[in-house]
């Protein structure tokens, strides 16, 4: 009997149910457990299971790369941050307003890492999550475009829960760049949060961008409703390099 149950789960695709069948019998004839006790503990299995495959599959496809958590980042080098402001922003509920965070601030200051550490959140709370550096967010829309796939690519963008764009402001924008970038940032507005990292002050983004007119409307629908973090002092890089040579 207990072969044709598991043949029958296997069928159904209930993987969790079908490991830990035989511990829950066991346990539910331990405890004297009702019927409605013990099946609602098969079913709290299949659900974690699922929840937790659910993340996994949502942190691969953000393309985070290596784990940056708040619980991995370092509050100690750097205490201008407004810890309690930052881990009020990882419970995600910026998400639910369709609202921006623009972290702002020298290289090494820890803005990559804060940005994954909040899309990681994100993840972990059922979000989807698009990561791109601003270079290879340019480059996959021009191959898209070359591909006949830019519109594909570009539902994907939209549909996100979170965009992350970092390192805006390494170079400058060119105008079909431009142009593609408000076409994100305008189909994303008040509904879809962005987050974006920049070595440059926000007064200095328009210089970035060849068309004033193509800049003021960027700029407008991302500072509308967007918290705005500037960090500031060393980088912790060179911090950590001035350490290995000091050791």
């Amino acid at each position: 009997m207990n072969n044709d149950i598991q043949r029958q789960l296997r069928m159904l695709k209930l993987p969790a149910i079908r490991e830990h069948l035989d511990a829950r019998i066991m346990e539910a004839e331990a405890n004297n457990l009702s019927f409605s006790e013990f099946f609602s503990m098969l079913l709290t299995d299949e659900i974690d299971l699922r929840a937790t495959r659910r993340i996994e599959r949502l942190l691969h496809l953000a393309h985070l790369g290596n784990e940056m958590t708040l619980a991995t980042f370092d509050w100690s080098f750097n205490s201008s941050l407004n810890a309690k402001l930052i881990r009020g922003l990882a419970s995600c509920r910026f998400l639910e307003r369709g609202e921006g965070i623009f972290f702002i601030g020298p290289t090494g200051t820890g803005k990559t890492h804060l940005a994954k550490a909040i899309a990681h959140a994100a993840c972990r709370m059922m979000f989807s999550v698009s990561f791109y550096s601003v270079a290879s967010l340019f480059a996959e829309l021009a191959m898209a475009d070359i591909q006949n796939k830019l519109h594909i690519l570009m539902k994907r963008i939209l549909a996100a829960d979170l965009l992350v764009i970092d390192d805006l402001g390494l170079k400058a924008i060119d105008q079909l760049s431009a142009e593609r970038l408000y076409a994100i940032v305008d189909g994303r507005f008040r509904a879809k949060s962005i987050i974006i990292t920049s070595n440059r002050a926000m007064t200095d983004w328009p210089g970035l961008f060849p068309d004033p007119v193509v800049a003021n409307a960027i700029l407008d629908r991302l500072a509308h409703t967007s918290h705005q973090i500037v960090l500031k002092g060393q980088s912790y890089r060179k911090k950590l390099q001035v350490k290995q040579d000091d050791d």
